[in-house]
């Protein structure tokens, strides 16, 4: 680095000949592409939610909502709070 500038210096990088080329054996070897990153993913679901989940979650929700309406309604039935 220099003192005005905080990038580093082109002619200090390691690995770099005077001409800016890459010296011979420096770099690492071959890298795999992004194609050969793991297993191919052959078991994901094409379409959304399956109708069991889907319908146990509906029902969960309408049962909170009726005991929270039915709460209300038993709450302004009896003269509010207190």
């Amino acid at each position: 680095m220099n003192p005005q500038s905080q990038d580093p210096d082109p002619r200090d990088i390691a690995g770099v000949d005077a001409a800016g080329a890459q010296e011979v054996g420096d770099t690492p070897p071959a890298e795999g592409s992004m194609s050969e990153s793991g297993p191919p993913d052959t078991d994901n679901p094409t379409r959304g939610w399956a109708g069991g989940p889907l319908t146990a979650l509906f029902v969960t929700v309408a049962l909170v909502v009726g005991f929270f309406v039915c709460y209300a309604v038993w709450i302004i039935a009896n003269g509010g709070p207190g």
